[in-house]
């Protein structure tokens, strides 16, 4: 969905997005319950669970400290994404952009730890979301309200959308 800001070259090098550091645990995937159970029939050693309306991997036991800037890995990330693009948790899908609550309404925001954005200017992932992109991601946060996070200071508004 981001490939015209991101080549798969780029995220492939970086993957970034795929671990997470303890103090980050609000940042790990969604699914829907069907996904969850299909993915924890076909890969036992991924975990799941529940939370706000949905399911998230569960990486808790994976920290070997507690040290709030470990990073844990996402158990689908084996040199790379092994999820088929049926199975990839919208999250994923438009990293590093999230829907957020904002002012009352719902925003489309840009993660700022992203590093290969974080080179990019600001204007060229606003104009991305200004458009069909943008679009598709309000729908599917209309239909699936449980990808919706609550705004954290220091996300840039790209753009609102309700």
């Amino acid at each position: 969905m981001l490939s015209s800001v991101l080549s798969p070259g780029e995220c492939a090098e970086c993957r970034f997005c795929c671990s997470f550091r303890r103090q980050s645990l609000w940042e790990t995937p969604l699914f829907d319950s069907e996904t969850a159970e299909k993915l924890s029939a076909l890969y036992p050693d991924a975990r799941f669970k529940p939370r706000g309306g949905a399911y998230t991997i569960d990486i808790d036991g994976n920290y070997g400290t507690d040290d709030p800037e470990e990073e844990a890995l996402c158990p689908f990330n084996r040199n790379g994404c092994i999820l088929g693009a049926e199975d990839k948790p919208f999250d994923c899908s438009i990293w590093p952009l999230r829907v957020m609550r904002y002012n009352g309404g719902l925003a489309i925001c840009l993660t700022p730890t992203c590093p290969v954005i974080s080179q990019k200017p600001l204007e060229v992932m606003r104009e991305l979301v200004n458009g069909e992109t943008g679009d598709r991601i309000a729908g599917y946060a209309r239909s699936h309200p449980f990808i919706i996070k609550e705004y954290k200071e220091g996300f840039p508004v790209l753009r609102i959308i309700s």
